[in-house]
C-alpha cells in the first residue's frame, strides 16, 4: 500500500520548514523511527523519524526546498506481515503529526550509525577509501562498499551544504570522529570550493576595471545568501517587536568586584570543582529575585484580549549566538533554581544551542530574557524585546577601571547593565527600581538574602 507522509507540525506557530538534507532515497528500505531527513524550521534543525516501516517510493521535496506544514513530504510502500497494509499504514496520513510519533525503539546496546547510499557508489568509513581526493574527483562506479553517514551536528551539515562540500570526503580525511565547522572550512579551502550560493549566481558584468577593484583577486564581487530559517524568523520577530512595543532602554554601571571575588572563591573550593559558576549565573539569579518586586517586567501585553498577563513564575530566556543565527532558549521555572542549578542550566543550554540540538519546545514561551553581550567584549547596548515579553537585560563585559570606592579612586571591576522594557506595561520608576535591585545584588551578593 502506498502511503504518503506529510510534513508534521514541528512546534508552536511554525508553518513551514526547509529540507536540509535527505538521509534516504527512493528504493531504500526504512525501519520504524529511522531518521528520514533533517529539516530546518524558524526555530531549530529537526530530525524527522519515520512513522512507518517499508520502502521509500518517492520524495516530494528536494534538499533546499521550503514546504508548508501538511504538504506531502515522502511516500512509502508499506506492507504488513500478511501482505496487507500494516496498522501503521492505515493511519490517517493526511493530518500533520507532532514530532515523537512512532513506537519506541526496542534495540539494546550502543546504537550504530546507519549506512547511507549515494547512487551506485558506496564507501566505508572504516576502510576510508576516499583519501584526500580532489573535490571534483569521483570514485569508481564499481566500488561496492557501504557509506556510513559522517558524524556531525546539523549546523555543520547545513554549512557544508552551503559550501557544496561532501562530508564523506571530509570524514575520509579527519577519521571516525565528529566533524566540526573548522574541518569543513579547512577542506573547502584546500580544494578551492566555491560556495553553492555563489556558484549558482551569474558572474557579475563589469564594464571596466577601476582602481578600486584592480587589486581584487576574487572572481565574485558579491555573495547572495538566501534569507531563511532562524535568521528569517528572527528578523521578522524583531521588526514586529520594534514596531509594536514602545521600547525604553536604561543603563546602569555597577561595581561587581565583590561578585567576581566570590566567584573566584567558588572556583577555589574543591567541593564546587565540578560546577562552573560564572557571572551570568549570578546575573540570572539576581534577575529572578528582582522580578519578584517588578511584576510589570514579568508580563505580556495581550492586545487581542485587552489584558495584561502577569506571570507568577520565571521562564528565563538566554540569548545564544549560533551558526544559524540568534536563538533564545528558555530555562523553565528559573526562579525555583539555586545558584548551582542555574549555572548548570546555563551551561547545558549553551552547549545544546551550539550543537544545533535546541528543540522548538525549548524556544517557545519565555517571560523575561538576558543577552550576554559581554562575551563579545561589548560594554553596553540597546536590546530589542523578544515578542511577547516586556523586559530584556543586556549584560556587558566585566572590565577593570578606576572607580570611586570608599572615598578613594581604585581599580575596580565594572559591568554595565542595559535594560529595555515595554513602556505600555512598565513605567520608568519600575524599570529603574528593577535595574537598581539587580545592580545591588551584583555589587553586594549578600543582599540576595534580603530578597528571600
Amino acid at each position: 500500500m502506498n502511503t504518503e507522509f506529510r510534513l508534521p507540525d514541528l512546534g508552536e506557530g511554525l508553518t513551514e520548514a526547509e529540507v536540509v538534507q535527505w538521509l534516504v532515497a527512493p528504493g531504500d528500505t526504512v525501519a520504524l523511527n529511522q531518521t528520514l531527513a533533517e529539516v530546518e524550521t524558524a526555530k531549530a534543525v529537526v530530525e524527522l523519524p519515520s512513522p512507518y516501516e517499508g520502502t521509500v517510493s518517492a520524495l516530494h521535496a528536494e534538499a533546499g526546498q521550503t514546504i508548508a506544514v501538511g504538504a506531502p513530504l515522502i511516500a512509502f510502500d508499506v506492507v504488513g506481515d500478511d501482505g496487507e497494509a500494516s496498522s501503521a499504514g492505515t493511519a490517517d496520513a493526511t493530518q500533520p503529526n507532532l514530532v515523537g510519533y512512532g513506537a519506541a525503539p526496542t534495540a539494546t546496546g550502543r546504537p550504530a550509525r546507519r549506512a547511507r547510499r549515494t547512487g551506485s557508489r558506496t564507501v566505508s568509513a572504516d576502510t576510508a577509501v576516499l583519501e584526500a581526493a580532489p573535490h571534483d574527483a569521483m570514485p569508481s562506479p564499481s566500488t561496492d562498499r557501504v557509506i556510513e553517514r559522517p558524524r556531525s551536528t546539523p549546523p555543520v551539515r547545513a554549512h557544508a551544504k552551503r559550501l557544496g562540500v561532501d562530508l564523506v570526503l571530509v570524514a575520509a580525511e579527519v577519521g571516525d570522529r565528529l566533524i566540526t565547522r573548522n574541518d569543513v572550512d579547512a577542506y573547502a579551502e584546500r580544494v578551492g570550493v566555491i560556495p553553492a550560493t555563489a556558484a549558482l549566481s551569474p558572474a557579475p558584468t563589469v564594464a571596466a576595471t577601476t582602481s578600486s577593484d584592480a587589486g581584487s583577486t576574487s572572481p565574485h564581487r558579491e555573495t547572495r545568501i538566501p534569507i531563511r530559517g532562524v535568521r528569517k524568523h528572527t528578523a521578522a520577530a524583531m521588526v514586529q517587536s520594534a514596531f509594536t512595543a514602545p521600547h525604553v532602554t536604561v543603563f546602569h554601571t555597577v561595581d561587581v568586584t565583590a561578585t567576581m571575588d566570590l566567584l573566584a572563591r567558588f572556583r577555589a573550593d574543591p567541593s564546587l570543582g565540578e560546577h562552573r559558576i560564572g557571572p551570568l549565573a549570578v546575573v540570572a539569579k539576581a534577575v529572578c529575585l528582582a522580578l519578584g518586586r517588578a511584576p510589570g517586567l514579568n508580563a505580556r501585553w495581550d492586545d487581542a484580549a485587552g489584558e495584561i498577563v502577569q506571570y507568577h513564575y520565571v521562564d528565563l530566556g538566554i540569548a545564544a549566538a549560533t551558526d544559524r543565527g540568534l536563538i533564545v532558549p528558555n530555562i523553565r521555572d528559573a526562579d525555583r533554581l539555586g545558584l548551582i542549578e542555574l549555572a548548570s542550566a546555563v551551561k547545558s543550554l549553551a552547549e545544546t544551542a551550539r550543537s544545533g540540538r535546541t528543540s522548538p519546545a525549548e524556544l517557545a514561551g519565555g517571560t523575561f530574557s538576558i543577552s550576554n553581550i559581554g562575551v563579545f567584549g561589548v560594554e553596553a547596548g540597546t536590546p530589542i524585546l523578544p515578542p511577547g515579553q516586556s523586559g530584556i537585560l543586556a549584560v556587558g563585559a566585566v572590565r577593570r577601571q578606576p572607580w570611586e570606592h570608599g572615598g578613594e579612586i581604585a581599580l575596580r571591576q565594572l559591568m554595565t547593565l542595559s535594560l529595555s522594557f515595554d513602556h505600555r506595561l512598565v513605567d520608568g520608576a519600575e524599570g529603574a527600581r528593577f535595574l537598581k535591585d539587580v545592580a545591588d545584588i551584583l555589587e553586594e551578593p549578600g543582599r540576595a538574602l534580603l530578597f528571600s
